[in-house]
């Protein structure tokens, strides 16, 4: 038998933060609280214009990704040397060229299939 699974085993133990019941309780109320304000938003229609109203419901689902990525998985510069927040980081910039680049795709192909639908095109064309 080999002392490498024994509890006096140093690499047993590391230096990982694995949270508390305060972290986690704040990670939950923060969650709750950043969920709520959107939905009370959508409900009773504070904002009229959707796109505004897009960009403020996309600007809080990313507040709450980083409070669950800290609260929750324990993300921080520190944990595995940095390597963590670097694979999050390249995660974070492939899927922004993801989405990007789709919602170009479907732009231009809205805008090249259905002609008809623009602005543009309907003050140009002549009644038949």
């Amino acid at each position: 038998m080999s002392d490498h699974h024994t509890h006096g085993d140093s690499h047993h133990h590391d230096n990982h933060d694995h949270g508390s019941l305060k972290s986690y309780a704040i990670g939950f109320i923060l969650s709750v609280i950043l969920t709520a304000i959107p939905f009370w938003l959508v409900m009773t229609k504070v904002i009229t214009n959707s796109g505004t109203m897009g960009l403020v419901l996309l600007a809080f689902a990313a507040v709450q990704v980083v409070v669950h990525m800290v609260y929750f998985l324990h993300m921080n510069t520190k944990s595995e040397g940095g390597w963590n927040m670097m694979a999050l980081i390249f995660t974070i910039m492939i899927v922004g060229i993801a989405m990007a680049g789709s919602l170009w795709v479907m732009y231009h192909m809205n805008h090249n299939m259905m002609p008809d639908l623009m602005p543009e095109y309907m003050h140009t064309k002549t009644a038949p």
